[in-house]
């Protein structure tokens, strides 16, 4: 994969100044092994009266700006270069290929159960048991299903029997609602993996971040999701450690996805929030655009990438 180049930009309007609080925002991708970052340039304005990083309970980097002044416009102007290269799914630690030998039933050792439980912890009602019965639909009525096949024919029915809608409002759907609605964003349809996979005791998390779409050309529809942040999931399996699905793309492994923010919940990888204090009426809206494009040459390829408004 050549470098990658990510250009996040959000833009807040407002009809006077206002005054400005405490703004988080979650824009640098998490290093590994498999992406490198090179650069990360972040501008604000107007400009911060501070701006510092933590990392969160689940080692996410967390960038906190704070204001003295009041202004009619708040613009986060994000930069990143990355050098990601992606590894097949369902290699082993060795980074070699094989064929992932675990089946359900399934349990994880004793020494890894103690950090993957709140992983396991399925986090909304599932009062007439849908999520479970449809969670069962992949698992063999005798004999051992082996987790590589349940996970890749998971994803892949998700991709293939629901309609994907973008939806602006924040938070995300209920797995249940996706169930019955038959459709979603990129964040319900992890959501409704993550709960799903739970169901059958494994451990998984939601992943933000986002997605290269390669521009082909108008007969070519790229991956979905690109031209904003995109949320797919990870579950752990022993000899793997944590292997990527994206539901909303079909994707096995972590191919095209830069992920930022791994968390429990979707809750707790919003990438930007803050506050401000002005009239009611005084929110006209927020902008978001996102370009992930590729370095050739030392010229970025850039396919068209829609912007997303919303109005207050």
């Amino acid at each position: 994969m050549p470098i990658l180049s990510i250009r996040h930009v959000t833009r807040y309007r407002y009809r006077n100044p206002v005054a400005l609080g405490e703004h988080r925002m979650m824009f640098r991708p998490r290093e590994s092994y498999d992406q490198q970052l090179l650069s990360c340039d972040l501008r604000v304005s107007p400009d911060p009266s501070h701006h510092h990083f933590v990392q969160d309970v689940f080692g996410n980097c967390v960038g906190i700006v704070g204001f003295t002044e009041r202004a009619r416009e708040l613009v986060f102007d994000s930069h990143v270069r990355l050098d990601h290269r992606p590894l097949p799914a369902f290699a082993n630690l060795d980074g070699e290929i094989e064929v992932y030998s675990g089946a359900m039933p399934f349990d994880y050792s004793p020494e890894d159960l103690p950090d993957l439980q709140s992983s396991m912890q399925r986090q909304h009602d599932d009062p007439d048991g849908l999520v479970d019965q449809w969670a069962r639909r992949f698992v063999r009525n005798s004999g051992k299903t082996p987790l590589q096949t349940l996970l890749s024919e998971m994803t892949q029915a998700i991709y293939a029997d629901f309609c994907y809608n973008t939806r602006l409002e924040m938070g995300a759907q209920t797995p249940v609602e996706t169930l019955r609605l038959g459709t979603g964003s990129c964040r319900d349809y992890a959501v409704l993996m993550i709960d799903a996979v739970r169901s059958l005791g494994l451990a998984a998390r939601f992943v933000s971040g986002y997605i290269y779409s390669p521009y082909v050309g108008p007969a070519t529809p790229g991956r979905v999701g690109g031209g904003h942040t995109h949320a797919w999931v990870r579950v752990y399996l022993p000899a793997c450690g944590w292997v990527e699905f994206d539901p909303t793309n079909g994707i096995v492994g972590n191919a095209d996805l830069v992920r930022v923010a791994i968390a429990r919940d979707p809750r707790q990888a919003v990438p930007l929030h803050g506050t401000w204090i002005g009239e009611a009426g005084d929110y006209l809206g927020m902008e978001v655009s996102v370009e992930v494009s590729t370095e050739t040459g030392g010229l970025a390829q850039r396919p068209p990438s829609p912007s997303v408004a919303l109005t207050g």
